[in-house]
């Protein structure tokens, strides 16, 4: 092939069939992080749901189990910490507790500037 050729083409795999885009998703890890973080929120977001409508259940049937406090804020450190938040709006449910109130919403902003702060560590300043 001629290499004026191979220089006019881009290095960068595109997806041209319907069945190309699974390959550039698996195959990136900007792919794989955006398809954690949203099965990761919509988990964190039915489960806080679940607890929320276990909790009204408790009210009549004692042996209902709730989920404990302490999985709840470990999908939102695991990535959900955004669909924790809204499911607290949406659900009414966790917004009286200071674990919940102030550490959510600190999960998210850790989340956000520990990748911040280390891009800006590598590609700027070092």
């Amino acid at each position: 092939m001629n290499i004026a050729l191979l220089a006019d083409k881009k290095y960068m795999f595109t997806p041209e069939e319907h069945n190309d885009f699974v390959w550039v998703v698996v195959g990136s890890p900007w792919g794989l992080l955006a398809v954690w973080l949203i099965l990761i929120n919509a988990v964190t977001f039915c489960v806080f749901g679940l607890d929320k409508w276990k909790a009204k259940r408790k009210e009549k049937k004692e042996s209902v189990r709730r989920v404990p406090e302490k999985n709840l804020l470990l999908l939102a450190a695991a990535g959900g910490s955004l669909g924790a938040l809204l499911a607290m709006r949406v659900f009414h449910h966790k917004t009286l507790h200071k674990a919940f109130r102030f550490g959510v919403p600190l999960i998210l902003a850790l989340q956000i500037l520990i990748p911040f702060g280390l891009w800006l560590y590598f590609a700027v300043i070092r």
